[in-house]
């Protein structure tokens, strides 16, 4: 990494601009930064760590960036901090502009902007430059990838801080661990050492658990053995305790099984004993229901002893019924013939009673001639009944003819009296249109004058408002004048008081033996006393600070007022001299008179509309006339046609109708005598022929009686059965049938007969005796159950706890190898001999490098004398690990750095920052850094080590790097020619820069 330019403005100290040109400091290798105290020699440094990570070391970064503001800085110049460097073989340029409290552009107060960033990259073949990003977090992200550092190591490793490195050599083992890690970055390894720790403890829970588990089975195959296992008294991590167990339920396994095998056996005779006894039983139960079939077999039959005369007599009269059914058809045919009949008899009634009395006595063939004669008759009139209906349609024409002739005079006359005022409606219409084109037209013209009106307008009141601002502007300039004014003159009569009294200050400064600022003479006989008006700085600087105030108001009053008067110009070269009134009525009668123009205009198309639909009425209703005179002309000799041929079909009518109202009524009298007489004929014959029918039925009911042996057929009708009856009636005599035949089958059976000469069977007994023994057989079942669960139970829990106890025993390896791995990383390990922490040997071994880095260096500051080596013994109580010990080859002693004098802890603490930056930058992947800076800590050498300490940091240039001191020892403003300076003013202070190359 190598710097090229830093731009500074109003940056801590630095009121302005500021520029430092690091190509010129770098080409004489070795350059000086040095200046007063407090002139801001370190703000230089913090303006280079706040481009490169928008932050700057230590305590000075607070406030979100809102204190790296300098004081000095005028108001309206922002604080920015721009760095052109060199880093991985690319040209960035990084400008970075903090949060800024600035005044507000309207108004009084201020506003917060916030932070700004830019990165750009020089691009060599274009010849300029391209901007990468303005992202705060893309920029830090890519400055610290290509540094390869944070922070922290890189103001460690960059801007090397002498003090940092004198309080790291006096330091114990605990402060050296601290800053080291967080050059080296070693805190992955403390987690390495949390990790293990927090690995060995999960294992060890789980192998706690693991063994809380064992023991849960345990106790539970105790619970299902009972008193067969014993547990073992250990608790759970002890080791022993799986053995234990495991022991314990083989033991308790075993027993369980002779258990099991004597419960099989006494189960095996309960079930023999109980199979006797169901068997006894069921010999028991045989008996007592055969004995019971043979007593309810005998009281049947008694029972159907004493019902045997209902049963014959119910076999005659299914007898009888047998019989009847022969006579049954005959009966049913004489009942049809009889309905039959009286219906026929009921209908000729109702249709005689429908005719004449004329046809009261007439028979059949009568009616049927009569009906004849009625129908010929109708069929004469068919004629007359269509002359009926075209005399109706000719009546109904002649009607439409009248009507049509009375429309056609109504629309000749609205035709006529329209037509007459058409000539006066379409002249109106036709001015409505061309009143309507001419207020469009004059609408167009106002608009287009309408809005250049508004705008002087609106320029007219701004220039009365301009004019009354420049008013006020300008009675603030005078009295801002004035306060400028005199605030300059109170601070140039307070400056001219404290020059008066300067030497009573310095005075004030003076020391005995020190030499005089201003002429250098040790000795001080007469200094100058401060008298009672005496005026101090602060009190000149307030007076100062008073004056800026007041110009920098002078200067924003003025501002004011040129932005008034050039806004007051704008204005009245746009609204001219017119009054702002006379506008406000010009433009207020032009709108009006748009307004009504754009009224009367809106009716144009409204009017067009209206003309076009008149001169469309005007056409329909002259067709219409001379379609209604066509039809006028033609309907006479219509009219006559019609009255001639309805005079003929009248005189025709009436000869047809008779008495009649019309041929209608006629026809229709006619028509029902003709449908009655033809019912009455149809009627009469078949009662006629129903008669004789009735007459076959009664001669063929007699002979079936008679021939089924029935007295009448009466007699016959009286012993049938209708099929319910039948049915209930063969019902009762089977069943009287089976009964009788299953209490013959019962009597006869041997067995059933052989039981029923034997005692009494005892059923009650015989089933106590099978229940004790059913009995007996749960209890010896139950036994066997319980001893059969035992076994299932402890087996299960056996091949659980074997089964828990293979899954741990990877775990109980893996606690064990964590817990020796965590107790070695930790220090607490008996193999660990020094007790050194993980992160500890880390830093070590980076300390060790370190220390080898520190010495080529610290060889040639002490002319060979001192050796820097690391050390890893333990110091008292502690850890050891981070011991530095220092070599004197002039004794050949090892000793602790923190016994070297103070010019010695300076050139070995200079040796060990540069040690540090080696490592540090092999350590960030090898980025070359180009530009050091080295703070403090010269003036405690003598010349002899201050040459040689030259030396060693101009042969830096070897490997091409250029170094800044960072001093006040004067002696080295005359052996370094390369110098920046710091300068302090009351304005802040100022960068020079000379010698460089």
């Amino acid at each position: 990494m190598r710097l090229h330019r830093l731009d500074l403005t109003a940056f801590g100290p630095f009121g302005g601009s500021q520029t430092v040109d690091f190509d010129e400091l770098s080409a004489a290798g070795l350059f000086l930064l040095h200046g007063p105290t407090g002139a801001g020699k370190t703000s230089v440094l913090d303006g280079v760590c706040y481009a490169l990570y928008g932050a700057v070391p230590g305590a000075r970064q607070s406030g979100q960036g809102l204190t790296l503001r300098s004081d000095h800085a005028a108001a309206a110049t922002r604080t920015s901090v721009t760095l052109e460097l060199t880093v991985a073989g690319r040209r960035l340029e990084i400008t970075r502009q903090p949060p800024w409290e600035r005044p507000k552009k309207r108004g009084t107060g201020s506003t917060l902007d916030k932070a700004q960033s830019w990165l750009r990259e020089y691009d060599g073949r274009a010849g300029s430059w391209k901007d990468l990003s303005r992202s705060h977090q893309e920029i830090g992200e890519e400055i610290t990838q290509l540094l390869g550092m944070s922070r922290e190591q890189f103001c460690q490793v960059v801007l090397l801080p002498q003090g940092d490195f004198a309080r790291f050599l006096r330091a114990d083992a605990e402060a050296r661990g601290k800053l080291l890690g967080r050059l080296f970055d070693t805190h992955r390894f403390a987690e390495v050492e949390k990790r293990l720790a927090e690995r060995r403890r999960t294992a060890e829970a789980q192998v706690r658990e693991g063994d809380a588990a064992l023991l849960a089975d345990a106790h539970r195959m105790q619970q299902a053995a009972g008193d067969a296992m014993e547990l073992p008294e250990l608790a759970p991590g002890e080791p022993g305790l799986a053995e234990a167990v495991l022991s314990a339920a083989a033991v308790a396994r075993a027993t369980a099984r002779e258990q099991l095998t004597i419960a099989h056996c006494g189960l095996a005779a309960a079930e023999s004993r109980q199979a006797a006894a169901e068997r006894d039983l069921a010999d028991v139960r045989e008996l007592d229901r055969l004995q019971r079939r043979f007593a309810q077999a005998r009281e049947r039959a008694a029972l159907l002893e004493e019902r045997a005369d209902g049963y014959h007599q119910a076999q005659a009269r299914m007898e009888r019924a047998r019989k009847a059914e022969a006579v049954a058809p005959a009966l049913e045919l004489r009942e049809a013939a009889e309905a039959e009949h009286r219906r026929a008899a009921a209908a000729e009634a109702r249709a005689r009673g429908l005719l004449p009395e004329t046809f009261a006595e007439a028979g059949a063939a009568g009616l049927a001639s009569a009906a004849r004669r009625s129908a010929e008759e109708l069929g004469g009139l068919d004629s007359a009944r269509r002359a009926e209906q075209r005399l109706g349609q000719l009546v109904a024409e002649r009607a439409d003819l009248e009507h049509e002739e009375r429309s056609d005079e109504d629309v000749l006359q609205e035709a006529e009296t329209w037509l007459a005022g058409w000539d006066e409606s379409r002249a109106g219409l036709q001015q409505d249109v061309e009143s309507a084109q001419e207020a469009a037209t004059r609408a167009e013209q106002l608009a287009v004058q309408r809005e250049p009106a508004r705008k002087r307008l609106a320029a007219a009141r701004q220039r009365d408002e301009f004019a009354r601002d420049t008013d006020g502007a300008q009675r603030q300039v005078i009295e801002a004048t004035e306060r400028a004014l005199k605030a300059r003159a109170e601070w140039l009569e307070v400056k001219e008081q404290r020059l008066n009294g300067i030497a009573a200050e310095l005075a004030a400064q003076l020391t005995e033996g020190a030499p005089c600022a201003v002429c250098g003479a040790t000795e001080h006989p007469a200094p100058a006393r401060k008298d009672a008006g005496h005026v101090d700085r602060a009190t000149e600087e307030r007076a100062l600070a008073a004056s800026q105030h007041a110009d920098e108001e002078r200067a924003e009053a003025e501002r004011r007022l040129a932005f008034v008067q050039r806004a007051l110009a704008a204005a009245q070269g746009e609204a001219g001299d017119t009054s702002t009134e006379e506008l406000a009525v010009q433009v207020e009668e032009l709108e009006r008179e748009y307004t009504q123009a754009r009224g009367l205009a809106s009716a144009l198309h409204t009017a067009t509309e209206q003309l076009r639909q008149a001169e469309r009425e005007r056409e329909r209703r002259l067709t219409a006339q001379r379609e209604a005179a066509v039809r006028t002309a033609s309907r006479g000799a219509r009219r006559d046609a019609l009255d001639r041929e309805r005079t003929a079909l009248e005189a025709e009518l009436a000869e047809a109708r008779g008495e009649a109202g019309s041929v209608a009524v006629r026809a229709a009298q006619l028509e029902r005598q003709a449908a009655l007489l033809t019912d009455a004929a149809d009627t009469a014959r078949v009662a006629e022929d129903t008669a004789q029918r009735l007459k076959d039925a009664d001669a063929r009911l007699a002979d079936a009686a008679f021939r089924a042996g029935f007295d009448t057929p009466g007699a016959a009708a009286a012993a049938l059965l209708d099929d319910a009856a039948h049915r209930d009636l063969q019902h009762r005599l089977d069943a009287w049938q089976a009964e009788e035949a299953a209490v013959r089958a019962v009597l006869a059976e041997t067995d059933t007969a052989e039981a029923a000469r034997q005692p009494d069977a005892d059923v009650t007994g015989a089933e106590r005796v099978a229940a004790d023994a059913a009995g007996r057989v749960r209890e010896a079942a139950s036994a066997r159950d319980a001893a059969a669960r035992r076994c299932a139970e402890l087996d299960r829990l056996s091949a659980r706890a074997a089964g828990g106890l293979r899954r741990l025993a990877p775990l109980r390896e893996e606690y064990d190898r964590v817990a020796r791995l965590s107790a070695l990383a930790a220090g607490t390990s008996a193999d660990n001999e020094r007790k050194m922490r993980l992160e500890s040997y880390v830093l070590a071994a980076r300390l060790e490098q370190v220390a080898a880095a520190a010495t080529v260096r610290l060889q040639r500051m002490s002319s060979g004398r001192y050796t820097l080596v690391h050390s890893d013994d333990r110091s008292g109580r502690g850890r050891s690990g981070l011991g530095l010990h220092v070599v004197d080859a002039w004794t050949g002693r090892e000793r602790d750095t923190s016994t070297l004098s103070g010019g010695e802890t300076f050139f070995a603490s200079l040796a060990l920052a540069l040690g540090l930056a080696d490592v540090v930058t092999d350590e960030a992947g090898g980025v070359r850094l180009d530009t050091l800076f080295i703070d403090e800590g010269f003036g405690s050498l003598d010349d002899q080590t201050l040459d040689e300490v030259l030396d060693v940091l101009d042969a830096l240039r070897e490997r091409d790097r250029s170094v800044g001191i960072v001093s006040h020892v004067a002696d080295l403003r005359r052996r370094i020619h390369a110098q920046l300076e710091v300068v302090k003013g009351r304005s802040g202070s100022v960068l020079r820069q000379r010698g460089g190359g």
